[in-house]
């Protein structure tokens, strides 16, 4: 009985990577079982069976989702290096630029929208846990005594504001010297603003 149940535990996760490889490129908002099973070699029943539901595999497609999005913000953790906040939002920016990660960001923002108008269903609360990682993240390059200020808090919501905004205006015009220069300038003004 248990290899049966860590064989389709494994099933289920082959299945999984490959429905999230399949909403990369198509999207989440018209899913549907039908056309997805048929493209990663399963069949509704199938995914039904494992899931429970289509609600259930939306929920674990978005927590794959939030897996990719939390595996790229431990990587930008400070270690023993002293906080630096312009530097990590450059990163995080360059990272953002990168072409190879476009379908990841639109389903991103794909989720992020749909959990504002439906917060009761399967998206619910996507948008305010990501807000939240993105947020901690930032914190983390402030230093411990500036952290906890207002000010600190301000500069933290202002500069993920701005990354926000200048992703989703890279996502509908592709203009990469526009928005970097867009970041580079909110950082310019930041320094200055913090200077004594």
């Amino acid at each position: 009985m248990e290899t049966q149940s860590r064989v389709s535990s494994a099933r289920e996760q082959e299945l999984l990577q490959l429905a999230y490889e399949y909403v990369l490129q198509h999207g989440l908002m018209s899913l549907s079982l039908r056309p997805l099973a048929q493209a990663i070699g399963s069949s509704p029943r199938v995914l039904l069976f494992l899931f429970g539901s289509k609600e259930g595999l939306v929920q674990a497609l978005l927590a794959r989702a939030r897996a990719a999005e939390l595996a790229f913000l431990s990587e930008l953790r400070p270690t023993r290096q002293p906080a630096d906040f312009a530097s990590v939002v450059r990163r995080v920016w360059q990272w953002l630029l990168a072409k190879e990660h476009r379908p990841m960001l639109v389903l991103w923002l794909e989720t992020y929208a749909h959990s504002l108008v439906e917060p009761a269903g399967p998206y619910a609360d996507f948008a305010r846990r990501t807000v939240e990682d993105w947020l901690d993240l930032l914190a983390a390059h402030q230093t411990t005594q500036h952290r906890r200020t207002r000010a600190a808090a301000t500069e933290r919501a202002l500069a993920l504001a701005v990354l926000r905004g200048a992703l989703l205006d890279l996502l509908a015009t592709g203009d990469e010297g526009r928005t970097t220069a867009l970041i580079e300038a909110h950082l310019q003004w930041n320094s200055r603003r913090a200077s004594p």
